[in-house]
């Protein structure tokens, strides 16, 4: 189609779109956001809505499809969950003042990184925008949430640190430089993030400069890679959400080794933040979040994900949940003022971005109002942390009386149907309502006045917004119309009419409802901008209600189950009495929990390996040991009589069965890339959990496997704590030649056939795993577990004994015998033909028995 055949509204459409090509366009005619073309026919399948056309010059039509531009926030919320950016294009002048087609232009383009629309976000959880940038072997990393101002940066060794910052930060789009060649595997591990380049990272540099944020304080002599990504992030802003840049705070430096690190196996293994299944209900922070805030929750999650290393930082954050556990009545008094409290942070980012509207101010204002209630019984704290709090309670001068002296206690959702601002508040808007508030009595004085003048009983005074003031006279009376009166509308049943008089008086009510309207929407961005000059103030009260929100909430977790205090030292020992799984115990019951003691220390017990049948209890207790080290160095009490933590700086986890099938990875190959990852991760402070290393391959390769990786960190330099939980009965064997090795299984009682499992860990050794009885208890045919009992005493009677040597295979400082006495050639030479992988249970079976019956033969 030509140019010159299109009309002038679509090629305005077509000349905005050329530069948003990688977005759907929301444009804004009268009420409704129009897509068209191919915006249009995506959009209407996914947000479910009918598709029409539109008249594009005289013999075509183009697709169009549209959404109420008031109730649009959920359309978007679809369309970037489908993957799409949106480029909202507004009138940018006064239809009844263009001359032609009215001027629009993008004001903003929303990504899954810069939604600001508090329907379209989690409430308990940042909204993260990150960016990358690469030079030689480091990255640089970026963070920021648009809608907190949360900003800050660091430098990153290697991609496989990248990934696992990534992982615990779950960004929602990532800004890369266009052509990056990190960003496909970037891809491959984060296949649900949304990525953006940008065309110039060295533009990025003077966006920053340009912002100013750039002069803040935390940035130290820092001026790398991490600054190069904060830049990126203010520049992308600038380009997509310009208001977003004022909200921002300095960006702040940070080093992931600060903070116990945690790669996104383990977060998944240990159900953090949601289950295997992908729900909360179950996982640690579905056990500890009590807060009363969406800040509060936002920051005990952070807490979660980055337990401390710093011993003073940790102590200082259980002093504080000591004296509120301690001091009940307090604790009560300080969670019903949180309960006023609503999103300060949040709040702020929207006065700031001039996006808050009437609603928003109110929330302020009842937020400070609580702020007295919240500091009243933290007065006589002794808590380092709670004193210091308190005391940034403080609400700004006159901020509360202000907002209460100018808005309605219940405002509308929307400035643009007025009625906002207080009466009383200025003097001249309380002016203008009058003469609005006064239009009533006037018609109706003036329809008695007519009626009486006319001798027309059923005359009316009345108004609509599309023909304004009007006089209606039924077709009976027009013989009596005045002549003074100008016929205005022919109806079936009757004729409208105005005087001078009425248009007069219609015209300066009319202008007083415009210039009402004006004066409030002007008057509200005065209150706005006067509260943005109070933003650092603001952000500083909302951080101090945070902290006080996890705090408390930390206390009442601990008070409803039961938690203890830990010892928190740089010593290398974990020592934990009676220790507890807390979300199994939050689910079951207290007093349907087992507690088990745990020492580990690198100089006697470095390692324990965890024996005993399925269903015993191993995994659990070894994820408890887990939980319990992060909720003591995020600063929770633990589910324990007692507990001495020496600091953790990694915790490593092996466990379960998976396989990455998009990777074309078996779940052996997974489990031993897993394996790979942390025998070179391991450090001197690192805490490893180990269930089942290699089950995923042949009996003969498992336990060698495992042998050696058992050996391996028994015998590494750094001497990572470990429990190892293994059915492979012969690693057990490797206590009697490392002496940092120790056995324990669960204990387990047999009754009349039946297994009953006691989940009481003591010292020693398993001689049984108890599957077939654990297969009866799954509910399996007794057909099968007869015939697996059978099986089973053939495969033991025919098993030959094992030497008293306590070593699977000969090592570099001995000449141990092999698990299995086979002397003859002859019997090696048979062995080496036969595939474990390949042999089912029958013929396992007959070739043992013709290799026994051969071996007497040899005798």
């Amino acid at each position: 189609m030509e140019q010159t055949r299109l009309t002038p509204m679509m090629r305005q459409y077509l000349e905005i779109k050329e530069r948003y090509r990688d977005a759907i366009l929301f444009f804004r005619l009268g009420d409704f956001y129009e897509m068209f073309f191919e915006d249009a026919e995506r959009a209407a399948k996914i947000l479910d809505i009918a598709l029409t056309a539109r008249s594009r010059s005289s013999d075509t039509e183009v697709p169009l499809c549209g959404v109420p531009y008031h109730a649009a926030s959920p359309y978007i919320g679809k369309l970037l969950e489908a993957g799409y950016k949106v480029a909202i294009c507004e009138q940018v002048e006064d239809p009844k003042l263009a001359k032609g087609v009215v001027r629009r232009e993008v004001v903003r383009v929303i990504t899954p990184g810069t939604v600001t629309d508090g329907e379209s976000l989690d409430p308990t959880s940042n909204n993260f925008l990150a960016a990358v940038t690469k030079g030689g072997a480091g990255y640089g990393l970026a963070v920021a949430d648009v809608t907190t101002g949360e900003f800050r940066f660091t430098e990153i060794d290697g991609y496989e640190a990248l990934a696992e910052e990534l992982g615990r930060i779950q960004p929602a789009e990532i800004v890369h430089a266009a052509g990056a060649t990190f960003v496909s595997k970037l891809r491959a591990d984060f296949p649900a993030v949304h990525y953006s380049p940008i065309d110039d990272t060295a533009m990025a540099q003077q966006a920053l400069e340009r912002s100013g944020l750039a002069d803040g304080a935390g940035l130290g002599a820092e001026r790398g890679q991490g600054l190069e990504a904060a830049a990126a992030i203010v520049a992308y802003l600038e380009d997509n959400l310009p208001g977003a840049v004022k909200v921002l705070r300095a960006p702040q430096g940070y080093r992931a080794a600060q903070y116990v690190m945690l790669d996104e196996t383990t977060r998944r293994n240990l159900e953090l933040e949601r289950t295997l299944q992908g729900e909360r209900k179950g996982s640690l922070l579905w056990v500890l979040d009590r807060t009363l805030t969406p800040m509060g929750a936002r920051r005990l999650r952070q807490w979660l994900l980055y337990p401390l290393l710093d011993e003073r930082a940790i102590r200082l954050r259980l002093d504080g949940v000591e004296e509120l556990l301690e001091r009940y009545r307090e604790r009560q008094e300080l969670r019903a003022g949180l309960k006023r409290v609503q999103d300060l942070e949040r709040l702020c980012g929207r006065i700031v971005s001039g996006t808050a509207g009437p609603r928003d101010l109110v929330a302020v204002k009842e937020t400070l109002q609580a702020l007295a209630p919240v500091r009243a019984p933290l007065e006589d704290f002794r808590a380092e942390m709670i004193a210091s709090l308190a005391a940034e309670l403080a609400a700004p001068p006159e901020a509360a009386e202000l907002i209460e002296r100018a808005i309605v206690d219940e405002p509308p959702a929307a400035t643009r149907a007025g009625g906002f601002i207080r009466s009383g508040f200025h003097a001249e808007l309380d002016e203008l309502r009058a003469l609005r508030r006064d239009a009533r009595e006037w018609i109706a004085r003036l329809e008695a006045e007519e009626r009486k003048r006319t001798g027309i009983h059923s005359l009316k005074v009345r108004y609509n917004k599309v023909f304004g003031y009007y006089i209606e006279v039924s077709k009976p009376n027009l013989r009596l119309v005045p002549a003074d009166y100008l016929r205005k509308q022919t109806l079936a049943n009757g004729e409208r009419y105005i005087t001078p008089q009425l248009k007069e008086y219609e015209a300066k009510v009319l202008t007083s409802e415009e210039e009402s309207l004006r004066l409030e929407l002007s008057l509200f961005e005065e209150l706005r901008q006067e509260l943005a000059s109070q933003r650092a103030r603001l952000m500083q009260i909302s951080q101090a209600l945070a902290t006080l929100d996890a705090l408390a909430a930390l206390a009442e977790t601990a008070h409803a189950h039961h938690f203890v205090r830990p010892k928190i030292d740089s010593s290398y020992v974990l020592r934990v009495r009676e220790a507890r799984h807390p979300v199994v115990e939050a689910v079951l019951g207290r007093t349907s929990y087992v507690p088990n003691d745990c020492h580990l220390d690198p100089e006697s017990a470095q390692i324990l390996i965890l024996t005993g049948p399925n269903m015993a209890g191993k995994s659990t207790y070894m994820r408890q040991l887990a939980l319990i080290v992060l909720m003591a160095q995020m600063g929770s009490f633990v589910p324990a009589a007692e507990a001495s933590i020496g600091l953790v700086d990694r915790v490593f986890t092996r466990i379960g069965a998976a396989d990455s099938l998009a990777r074309g990875e078996s779940t052996f190959m997974v489990e031993m890339r897993e394996m790979a990852h942390i025998l070179r991760g391991v450090t001197p402070r690192s805490l490893v959990l180990l269930d089942e290393v290699g089950r995923g391959t042949s009996t003969f390769d498992g336990i060698s496997i495992a042998w050696a990786v058992a050996e391996f960190l028994h015998d590494a330099p750094e001497r990572p704590r470990t429990l190892f939980a293994t059915h492979y009965h012969e690693l057990t064997d490797l206590a009697l030649s490392k002496e940092r090795i120790k056995n324990f299984t669960f204990s387990v009682k047999e009754w009349k056939g039946e297994v009953i499992f006691l989940r009481t860990l003591v010292e020693g050794a398993a001689n049984r795993s108890y599957g077939i009885q654990v297969a009866r208890l799954a509910g399996l045919p007794a057909a099968v577990i007869e015939r697996a009992k059978a099986i089973l005493r053939t495969l033991e009677g025919a098993q030959r004994e094992r030497t008293e040597s306590p070593g699977l295979a000969p090592g570099p400082a001995s000449a141990q015998m092999a698990l299995f006495q086979v002397p003859r050639d002859s019997l090696r030479a048979e062995l080496r033909q036969i595939d474990p992988a390949r042999v089912t249970p029958l013929e396992a079976i007959q070739i043992l028995h013709a290799l026994v019956e051969k071996a007497k033969e040899e005798v």
